[in-house]
């Protein structure tokens, strides 16, 4: 099906159809829908979500580099771990040397949660890997870290 764009496309600029932004975007909310609803049942967002998943993975962690790892803004990160200490999920050390430093590390309570969906989310890993197959699943995973330190 052809659709004729309303206006006029001679700026130079790719059809949306071909846009790496548009696709991102829209490969992004095909891939987190089933884990947000997943982790509604937990009541607990993608970002605190990747937070955990970080910190079970790597251990006790310094929050800046941990905002690398779960792929979140520093500031946005420090309101997201306050309300996931608050739930008791993490627990912040900050540096005796620099006060402002922080330490986070993810209690029995939010490993309870990785513990909870960890059958469900490796499921959800297995199809996308099922639907790109395993060679194009690893060259996607490949092609989108070039893009990491664009």
């Amino acid at each position: 099906m052809t659709v004729k764009p309303y206006r006029s496309t001679d700026r130079g600029l790719p059809p949306i159809a071909r846009s790496l932004p548009f696709a991102l975007i829209r490969a992004r909310e095909n891939v987190m829908a089933p884990i947000r609803k997943m982790l509604a049942e937990s009541d607990i967002t993608e970002q605190q979500w990747r937070i955990l998943r970080a910190l079970s993975e790597h251990g006790p962690i310094e929050a800046t580099r941990l905002a690398q790892l779960a792929a979140l803004q520093l500031p946005s990160q420090t309101r997201i771990l306050q309300s996931m200490e608050r739930r008791s999920l993490i627990s912040r050390v900050s540096s005796r040397e620099d006060r402002r430093r922080q330490t986070v590390d993810i209690t029995p309570a939010g490993e309870a949660v990785i513990d909870r969906h960890s059958a469900q989310a490796k499921a959800l890993a297995y199809r996308f890997k099922d639907v790109l197959g395993a060679r194009d699943f690893d060259r996607l995973l490949a092609l989108l870290a070039k893009l990491d330190n664009v």
